[in-house]
């Protein structure tokens, strides 16, 4: 099998398995489903406003990104939860950070959003 042909079917297994897992946590996980609802909203907002082409980009990439960081989340969590049942500080720490990196990605987008409003009351290109 040449190179080529190989790394395609990678990618082909690659994209199956992702979607499996977006479907996966679109059902099972409802802060995925917020965050997807926020981020339409917020998507629909951008479009809305006069923002510059970077602002809606910015705007909308760090919304993926807050969507990713809920993914790694409830991986984390569904990692943690199927090597044990019982309580452990240590269980609790990587559930509390994983939740921390997804909360940190929320303030990121809510910062843009601060700096974007800013700049178009001032009349600047935001």
């Amino acid at each position: 099998m040449s190179f080529f042909a190989r790394e395609w079917r990678r990618l082909k297994n690659r994209c199956i398995w992702s979607w499996a897992g977006l479907v996966a946590i679109w059902r099972g996980e409802p802060s995925f489903r917020f965050w997807s609802f926020m981020n339409a909203c917020s998507a629909a907002v951008a479009l809305v406003l006069p923002l510059s082409a970077e602002g809606r980009a910015l705007i909308v990439a760090l919304g993926v990104l807050v969507l990713a960081a809920e993914a790694l989340n409830t991986g984390i969590e569904a990692a943690v939860d199927h090597t044990s049942s019982e309580r452990s500080d240590l269980a609790r720490y990587a559930k509390d950070a994983a939740s921390a990196g997804v909360a940190l990605t929320a303030v990121a987008a809510g910062l843009a959003w601060v700096f974007l409003i800013a700049g178009v009351v001032a009349g600047s290109p935001a």
